[in-house]
């Protein structure tokens, strides 16, 4: 529920109740989310906060939308594993339109930018991407923490 008297912004408590069904699986991969009109009823708040908690979620990668139709839950592709070199230098930035596009990108999630000596830069969908240094996997005995 809504606690109207947090100093947690309602969108972002709205978003919170969101976040956590799509991660405990009462919204599904693909799965429409209520009507803006249904949240609004259902959590007593305006239109402007029920579109900024759904700014929030489709900035995380969580949702989509799709003008006249509604908001939808994300289908997550599955994780890649990437080897990066030991001197490779790697960046996050958020993408161009163009990578946007090419990567199947929703708004609000950044790649990774890979660049390997003596090869061309890689940029990689952040959300799906899992980056693996090759000198961590020739070490694979856990270290102590401090």
């Amino acid at each position: 529920m809504i606690d109207f008297g947090s100093d947690r912004p309602v969108h972002r408590q709205l978003a919170d109740i969101i976040r956590a069904d799509i991660a405990a699986g009462r919204l599904k991969p693909g799965q429409a989310l209520p009507s803006e009109t249904r949240l609004m009823q259902q959590y007593e708040l305006g239109r402007v906060a029920v579109r900024q908690a759904l700014g929030v979620l489709r900035s995380e990668g969580l949702i989509v939308t799709v003008k006249r139709e509604g908001s939808y839950v994300r289908p997550q592709a599955p994780v890649q594993r990437v080897v990066v070199e030991g001197l490779a230098e790697v960046t996050a930035r958020m993408p161009s339109p163009d990578e946007r596009k090419k990567l199947d990108l929703p708004e609000g999630v950044p790649v990774f930018v890979i660049k390997e000596p003596r090869q061309s830069s890689r940029i990689l969908p952040a959300d799906r991407t899992v980056l693996v240094w090759a000198a961590a996997r020739k070490n694979s005995t856990p270290r102590d923490s401090a």
